[in-house]
């Protein structure tokens, strides 16, 4: 299963919060959800995290096995 733990951290470190991501940068109430609870997001939405928060895909999402 992949794990968003590491993204909240970083956005904490980076200093951006979801209110940023829905309004600045247009993510849907819904994709913020599912990163919180885990669930599919695509790898567009992704990569769009790594640009905002300038990292890598480790530093928000890890495979961690069920």
């Amino acid at each position: 299963m992949i794990v968003f733990d590491r993204l909240w951290k970083t956005m904490k470190e980076k200093n951006v919060s979801t209110y940023t991501l829905r309004e600045k940068y247009d993510f849907h109430t819904d994709t913020i959800k599912n990163l919180r609870h885990n669930h599919n997001i695509t790898t567009n939405t992704l990569s769009k995290l790594c640009e905002i928060l300038d990292c890598e895909l480790k530093d928000i999402a890890e495979y961690k096995q069920d």
